[in-house]
């Protein structure tokens, strides 16, 4: 049997609001059993998750041919639902290289990449699951483009994921609708020196950089409160490097392997309502194990 596995990816460190995207090893797997009469997806997510061909899965796949024949497919995933973790840009994502595969067509990660970012309406968690890494990505006249950043091989996301789930929607809304001059100059100016940061290979200032945010974070913050209790938590300890992944309510922060198991027991001891993990950062995107008999 032949198995897609898709990294989990965290949005936005930060300033790179809708641009930036880290692949977090974190994943969902989807396995394709034989063909059957109709598209049977066998999970664990109970009922609201459909199994049969409304399932977003198989809905991707059959995008690219709504003719390939039904398969029975066992999913399974570690990744979150609603927690800005990109779980339904995951799922996005196995379903065009399903769809891709079954249809024998030779797997071009540039053209999923495109239709990706199409039907989840921006780049910036696709990117990364398809491609792996940290990608900057862009939208202009020939479609998006994601660039590979270098990202310090001695970094780590200290994870906390909350019990509580947050739409991507309502986050939005809290956002203004305008910015001050003041602030773009800063975000802007920022950013650019966070990319500068990566190719340099300084991770202490691209760690804190990544906490120079002004144009969504402090929109956010009540919408996820563990997000600021974890960064101070952080500073005291004398650790940069703590954002909201994605819309939230997740918070990653972003450390040396020697300082993660310290902040790791340091969230466990606030007692939150959630679950604190060490996550590497997945570099090769999506994969494919076995083989369809």
């Amino acid at each position: 049997m032949l198995t897609i596995t898709v990294p989990a990816s965290s949005a936005n460190l930060g300033l790179g609001f809708d641009c930036l995207g880290l692949a977090l090893d974190l994943n969902l797997t989807v396995t394709i059993g034989p063909k059957t009469n109709t598209w049977q997806v066998d999970h664990p997510f109970g009922a609201d998750i459909p199994n049969d061909e409304s399932n977003l899965i198989v809905q991707t796949a059959r995008f690219v041919d709504p003719d390939i024949p039904p398969h029975q497919l066992v999913v399974k995933s570690d990744i979150p639902l609603a927690r800005g973790l990109g779980s339904s840009s995951s799922a996005l994502v196995a379903g065009l290289f399903l769809g891709h595969y079954l249809v024998g067509q030779t797997i071009n990660r540039h053209q999923i990449l495109q239709e990706a970012a199409a039907l989840e309406g921006h780049p910036d968690n696709v990117a990364p699951t398809i491609l792996g890494g940290l990608q900057l990505t862009d939208e202009n006249k020939i479609g998006v483009q994601a660039t590979p950043l270098p990202f310090p091989k001695d970094l780590v996301a200290v994870t906390f994921i909350p019990d509580y789930s947050l739409k991507t929607a309502a986050a939005r809304a809290a956002l203004p609708t305008t910015l001050a001059l003041k602030t773009a100059v800063h975000q802007s100016q920022h950013l650019a020196n966070l990319v500068a940061a990566c190719y340099l290979g300084d991770q202490k200032r691209l760690m804190a950089l990544v906490e120079e945010d002004q144009m969504h974070e402090p929109y956010r913050a009540d919408l996820a409160p563990e997000f600021l209790q974890i960064r101070t938590l952080a500073h005291h300890l004398g650790l940069a490097g703590t954002y909201l992944s994605g819309a939230g309510p997740t918070v990653v922060s972003l450390v040396t392997k020697k300082q993660a198991d310290q902040l790791l027991e340091a969230i466990n001891g606030l007692n939150l309502n959630g679950t604190a993990m060490v996550l590497a950062v997945q570099q090769t995107g999506t994969t494919f194990t076995g083989s369809l008999d």
